[in-house]
């Protein structure tokens, strides 16, 4: 067996590992690079495997850095399935369409630009056209519910309470290279236990030969989650007392729904004021639509709110607004009394956030909040890097508005997290491959897992590099 490392390896984005087995190619995700923009638009368009050479695609959940480029991998020749959990695909099907209008919209952008410099036109990295074919390819299937991808190869899903949807991967191989059955493991995105709206993670008890892990936060510790609810309620309340109002750039799937519920619950508890809250996200939007349709990934705190609320609607309480229109997203500017503001991209990097963050970084009233992790090269990394300027749309703004940083609304597991994942396994792995996370955190998980478990062969892979195991 081969593994290759494509995607995600020192670094978090871009998420893609292929496995070469019993003369099949199975892909492991297929994310978006993200970070720097030249960087960005240059890797994503030139490392990522060729897409009539794959058999297979295995998806562990619809973030955009695990899923971003599957248009792009069916427009060079990818025709096989995509398998996936159904809300996964359900999830994609939006996020992907999404993600193409933006590929349409920059390369639009740019291309006025090239065309005064008499240079050649880009192409978008995909189309929207190319998002409607590739969701055709998709398999939606049950957790739990072993599935033959190939000859001598199984197909496990198991809920990784990482998002709606998310899963760990478990592949059992009768490998005939080396006359062996096998088990390796796709952690995905570990999520974390004891957060609302989706189930915990389920531990894989029965361990691994092989892991392929993840270890976005190997070297820091979340504050329980309802520390971050307290926080939260502090935040708002200092905001409003300042006369001023609450910027959250938030990912559209997942830390969106999170902060609603979060708000819902102050709200009707009355432990923050009367104001107003907005999520000026068309894409955020429809994606709650999305988890309204999948309450079978919901979990106990979930429904029994949905039992004794009076709207019968975690994700919606008389002061929220979705907006939709650019119009009505304009007008949040103008609004002259204090308000919460929840908007797309979580780093800072695009999308409506980026005109409230303008119209309000230098007045000392507001508050922005983060409550994930940035990315190196990021607007919103620039942020948590105390940077006192910042450019936005190109021109340059003092950074006077107070900055708050809560990782308790993290769907990722902590050190702790990731340690006890492997803690729980029977089987400790032969080969561990860390992956999805910089550096520092990937090497730190990996000294853990060899001072509190004694395994041995925990490597941190190169961009591209491959091993046959």
């Amino acid at each position: 067996m081969k593994i290759t490392f494509h995607g995600a390896a020192r670094t978090v984005t871009g998420s893609e590992h292929l496995i070469e087995v019993n003369n099949k190619r199975i892909l492991l995700d297929c994310g978006l690079f993200q970070g720097k923009r030249k960087e960005a638009f240059e890797r994503n368009r030139s490392e990522f495997c060729q897409g009539e050479t794959i058999d297979c695609l295995v998806l562990s959940h619809a973030h955009i850095d695990h899923s971003g480029r599957i248009p792009c991998l069916v427009k060079n020749g990818f025709n096989g399935d995509i398998f996936c959990t159904s809300a996964t695909r359900d999830l994609c099907a939006v996020m992907l369409m999404d993600s193409a209008f933006i590929q349409e919209k920059d390369v639009e952008f740019v291309n006025r630009r090239r065309k005064k410099q008499g240079q050649h036109p880009f192409e978008p990295l995909y189309t929207k056209a190319d998002v409607a074919t590739a969701m055709k390819q998709f398999v939606g299937l049950s957790y739990n519910r072993r599935h033959q991808l190939c000859s001598g190869v199984y197909l496990t899903l198991v809920d990784a309470g990482h998002m709606l949807g998310s899963a760990h991967v478990i592949l059992d191989i009768d490998d005939r290279d080396s006359g062996q059955e096998r088990r390796l493991v796709f952690s995905g995105d570990i999520g974390r236990p004891d957060i609302p709206i989706i189930r915990d993670p389920v531990p894989i008890s029965d361990g691994a030969d092989i892991l392929i892990m993840e270890s976005t936060y190997g070297n820091r510790l979340h504050p329980p989650y309802p520390e971050s609810e307290k926080e939260l309620e502090r935040i708002v309340n200092e905001t409003v007392s300042r006369g001023g109002s609450l910027l959250i750039p938030a990912f559209a799937v997942g830390r969106t729904q999170q902060l609603v519920y979060a708000l819902h619950k102050l709200h009707n508890d009355r432990a923050i004021p009367d104001l107003p809250v907005f999520i000026d996200s068309p894409l955020a939007t429809r994606i709650t639509d999305v988890f309204r349709l999948h309450p079978e990934a919901y979990d106990a705190e979930i429904r029994e709110f949905l039992l004794t609320d009076d709207n019968n609607n975690p994700f919606g309480f008389g002061r929220l607004q979705y907006t939709q229109s650019v119009e009505q997203s304009k007008a949040l500017n103008n609004l002259k009394v204090p308000a919460v503001i929840i908007s797309a991209s979580g780093m800072l990097e695009g999308g409506r956030i980026l005109h409230h963050l303008r119209n309000r970084i230098e007045d000392p009233r507001n508050t922005i909040l983060l409550t994930s992790w940035q990315a190196p090269n990021t607007l919103g990394r620039r942020l948590v890097d105390n940077e006192k300027t910042v450019r936005i749309y190109g021109e340059e703004y003092r950074v006077r508005a107070k900055l708050e940083i809560l990782t308790g609304f993290s769907g990722h597991a902590d050190r702790d997290g990731l340690i006890d994942f492997v803690r729980v396994m029977k089987k400790k792995p032969h080969h561990t491959f860390i992956v999805h996370g910089e550096v520092e955190s990937a090497e730190n998980l990996l000294k853990a897992l060899s001072d509190n478990f004694g395994i041995e062969n925990v490597l941190i892979p190169e961009p591209l590099q491959s091993f046959k195991v």
